[in-house]
């Protein structure tokens, strides 16, 4: 493994370790272990001047900035000349060697390093004139910081957010209206946020696909080579092959097999004249460059009936129009049904049961309806939710319309309420599986949150209950104890509020300090003052704490609940310092748990020393540890526990 590569690999494994540690409370390195990585990662960066965002050495300073600012491109960034054609492909290519190369589907950046650091990001934008967005670029995950070359570099890349992590921050948006459409749109909205630390948050990536200038390397006219060293400069390079007219269908058929796997969008290919004299030589028509060529997919489409309509509840109360249809094999899969996401795509649609239409994988992997081929119209709109029998409604937000039931008692809704209540981002209650709160609903033992917490008057009950028993009653009813004792982000989150996820639960307390009266009373205009909130959110917010309903149920939890004082309840006797926490513990029952208490006093706690650390707490002030050497180096105060309790002034 070449020392980028190893790089890399242990800002992954140091990284998850630290994630594990402090989201988790689970140690997968001993402190041996992690500083003996760490010190390796250090000295391996010293060594080939290749720093990563995202390195464990690096301290993060988030930063918002009121606009964007406009920057011309020192050249026009041109569209590609596509085909869904491989002939016309080849033809391309002709007699010369070619690289081909995913097209990602993300937004394109425009990098510049001067002197071995990142200097500028600009978007490519209209293809003239883009935005500046080096403070967002320089949280992107992957992207170096510093690299060894020293002179002027210029290159392209596509930033991208992968399915994995779009699907993740759409699983906490309820609200179908809310959510992002796919990972470009979302990608787009990340890198041009004012706020940085939402980028961060977002998870972008930065793959390089072409070098523009770098000043006194010699390539050996070969793009290939520019694309290798680009490599060696710690840069992750979009996946491509050297291909010929003659081997192109070798490369397009890994390629179609490969796109099925990748957790990336890709929306086709691109190919590359190797050559880089040639390819310069051809120059441009009025709208594409003559050295590369775009190949779109060419979408597998399949016939098919429409059998059936499914309408899917969910715990906002939102049902959604499944299309269920004969199965077709799609991209080397059985197909069967396919989100039609609301009542207005429906429409525009014209769909009705029995009506033939044309189903295709968007980009390969998320199934879609391509037409009606019958148009026969949208009939038998439930007026009644399918899990309940409650009436339904149509509900219109910006000309989309979307079905609602509106019985608040309605299972479906209490179920998919119920399940995020006890999940581990909210009140965290071990055995509460949906299977075990349909049965605890059936036999009238929870009717809202707070009866969780009362099933103790149902003991026996539950202790007879088919599955149950002494130990499974036991194990549950303290895990239930052990719920009692929250904080008020997790609190907020489990609510089940619309659109609102963990994430954005902590924004807002962190923003009101924890003063749950001041939330509750929030306004819109508040709320979307806060970054991350826009107005969707916001509305969504209000509309929750403006129902009675919804207070008194809140109201009867609060009896039973421990709200762990957070900032704006504690004296803030840290403000501003920051602090980083290595070794073992005696006072605190873990990293995690002291991480709190600092950040209740408005203290910062961060992974590793740098000239920005106040105080490293060890207990073993005299270790030899890389975390002690840095501090000593930096003139760090190094503590123990006992001296930093005295440091707050509570003892």
């Amino acid at each position: 493994m070449n020392k980028v590569d190893r790089i890399k690999e242990l800002v992954a494994k140091l990284n998850e370790a630290r994630r594990m540690y402090y989201a988790e409370d689970r140690e997968i390195l001993s402190n041996l272990e992690y500083d003996k990585w760490y010190d390796e990662l250090e000295a391996l960066e010293r060594e080939t001047g290749i720093t990563l965002a995202n390195s464990p050495t690096q301290e993060v300073g988030y930063e918002a900035v009121e606009e964007l600012p406009k920057e011309q491109h020192q050249s026009p960034m041109l569209s590609l000349d596509k085909t869904k054609d491989v002939e016309e492909l080849r033809s391309f290519i002709g007699g010369q060697k070619a690289l081909l190369s995913w097209k990602m589907d993300g937004l394109t950046i425009v990098l510049t390093y001067e002197g071995g650091t990142l200097t500028k990001a600009v978007t490519r934008g209209n293809g003239v004139i883009g935005e500046v967005v080096t403070n967002n670029a320089r949280v992107f995950q992957n992207i170096p910081l510093q690299i060894p070359y020293e002179g002027r570099l210029v290159l392209r890349g596509e930033a991208i957010i992968t399915y994995s992590d779009f699907e993740k921050i759409n699983e906490e948006i309820e609200s179908v209206d809310a959510k992002y459409k796919n990972p470009r749109n979302l990608c787009s909205g990340s890198v041009r946020q004012l706020n940085n630390q939402i980028t961060r948050d977002r998870k972008v990536r930065f793959f390089a696909f072409a070098l523009v200038q770098a000043e006194d390397v010699s390539f050996h006219n070969s793009r290939m080579c520019q694309m290798n060293w680009l490599r060696e400069q710690g840069f992750d390079v979009v996946e491509n092959r050297e291909v010929t007219a003659e081997t192109l269908d070798e490369a397009m058929d890994y390629f179609s097999e490969q796109i099925q796997h990748n957790d990336f969008p890709s929306d086709g290919l691109v190919a590359l004249y190797d050559d880089i004299a040639y390819g310069d030589s051809l120059g441009t028509t009025a709208k594409f460059p003559r050295n590369a060529y775009a190949f779109k997919w060419a979408d597998e489409l399949k016939e098919t009936v429409l059998r059936q309509i499914e309408w899917s509840p969910s715990r906002t109360g939102l049902i959604n129009p499944v299309a269920i249809f004969d199965p077709v094999e799609l991209e080397g899969t059985t197909v069967s049904r396919a989100s039609v996401h609301n009542i207005s795509i429906m429409k525009e649609l014209a769909l009705g049961v029995g009506d033939r239409i044309v189903v295709y994988k968007a980009n390969m992997i998320i199934p879609q309806v391509a037409e009606n081929l019958t148009e026969s119209g949208v009939r038998d709109i439930p007026s009644v939710c399918p899990a309940c029998q409650g009436a339904t409604r149509i509900s219109s937000v910006n000309d989309v319309e979307t079905l609602y039931c509106t019985n608040p008692a309605c299972p479906a809704k209490r179920m998919k309420s119920f399940t995020l209540f006890s999940s581990r981002d909210a009140l965290n209650i071990d055995g509460l599986s949906e299977a075990t709160l349909e049965k605890f609903m059936a036999h009238g033992f929870i009717h809202e949150f707070a009866d969780l917490f009362r099933l103790d008057q149902h003991q026996e009950a539950i202790k007879n209950l088919d599955g149950f028993g002494e130990k499974s009653w036991n194990k549950l009813w303290d895990s239930i104890q052990n719920a009692r004792h929250t904080t008020l982000s997790r609190l907020i989150y489990g609510l089940g509020i619309p659109n609102i996820g963990a994430a954005n639960a902590k924004m807002i307390c962190r923003y009101f300090q924890d003063d749950l009266e001041q939330i509750r009373s929030a306004d819109v205009e508040t709320l979307s003052a806060i970054d991350g909130i826009g107005e969707v959110i916001a509305s969504s917010f209000t509309d929750f704490f403006g129902n009675e309903e919804n207070n008194k149920s809140l109201e009867h939890l609060l009896e039973y609940l421990q709200i762990e004082k957070k900032a704006g309840q504690q004296e803030q006797s840290l403000q501003n310092k920051v602090f980083v926490i290595t070794g073992s513990l005696e006072q605190f029952d873990n990293r995690s748990a002291m991480k709190e208490y600092i950040e209740a006093r408005g203290g910062k706690v961060t992974g590793s020393v740098t000239k920005k650390t106040d105080y490293l707490i060890n207990n073993d002030t005299a270790s030899g540890s890389s975390k002690n050497k840095k501090a000593k180096e930096l003139g760090v105060s190094i503590i123990s526990e006992e001296d930093f309790l005295k440091l707050t002034e509570i003892r």
